[in-house]
């Protein structure tokens, strides 16, 4: 698709659908969610919003390692941050019941922010080291019964497509939790819509490959700091060439 074309489908087609799903979606999850749980009415309008919104940018989607993972099992899933339709890919194809540690400033996004909350979502407060052992407390609440979380351990969106450095918090919970790690590799959302640009292009592929389970029980200290090496290793090996 040309530029123009692109700039016109994105402003007279995507973004106002895009704007109306987002509504009817928060909308449904409000109303829904306190009265009838949010594991069901947290994750399924959110499951389709993300899928219609990758179809409406025209994404081919592709995904593979479904085979890996359990629906009643509860995981802790580590993947790279490429941009803003990365949750769109995982939310929409993971195929599993997921709620997400969330940015606090995404807290303030009107109706979306309140819908998150009411879906489960986990808001990360970095302002204290006791602020930031409550996050880890309501994280650990929303874990369990099929119910997973997914993290990005680089923190931000990546700005030249290629991986940053790993926090450690993700595989900390899980190891707390006593549930398995499952890295994510994602490709292609860094080209749909780069950090600090509004400018969508449409029609790219994107790729999600789930990678098997690994558990955390009983790891020291040492396999710790190994297991958050060998995950983004593991990540990193699925990466399309131009984001290596």
């Amino acid at each position: 698709m040309n530029k123009t074309l692109s700039f016109l489908y994105q402003w007279i087609v995507f973004v106002p659908l895009f704007l109306v799903l987002t509504l009817i979606t928060a909308f449904v999850v409000m109303l829904m969610a306190p009265i009838f749980g949010s594991k069901f009415w947290g994750y399924h309008p959110p499951k389709w919003w993300s899928r219609l919104t990758c179809w409406l940018a025209l994404c081919r989607i592709k995904t593979r390692g479904h085979e890996h993972l359990d629906p009643k099992q509860s995981y802790v899933f580590v993947a790279n941050h490429q941009g803003a339709f990365d949750i769109f890919l995982v939310y929409g194809f993971l195929k599993q019941t997921v709620v997400w540690m969330q940015k606090q400033s995404l807290r303030k996004i009107p109706f979306v922010g309140y819908a998150s909350e009411k879906a489960g979502h986990v808001f990360v407060d970095n302002s204290s080291v006791t602020s930031r052992a409550t996050t880890i407390e309501n994280a650990k609440k929303k874990i369990s019964k099929g119910v997973s979380m997914v993290i990005f351990p680089e923190g931000a969106r990546t700005r030249t497509g290629k991986m940053g450095r790993f926090k450690r918090g993700a595989f900390y919970l899980a190891k707390d939790m006593e549930l398995p790690i499952v890295p994510l590799t994602i490709n292609g959302p860094f080209d749909v819509l780069k950090r600090n640009t509004l400018k969508l292009k449409p029609g790219q592929k994107m790729e999600l490959v789930i990678h098997p389970p690994i558990a955390t029980k009983n790891l020291t200290q040492t396999e710790m700091e190994k297991l958050m090496d060998h995950a983004r290793d593991i990540i990193h090996s699925e990466l399309w060439e131009k984001y290596k």
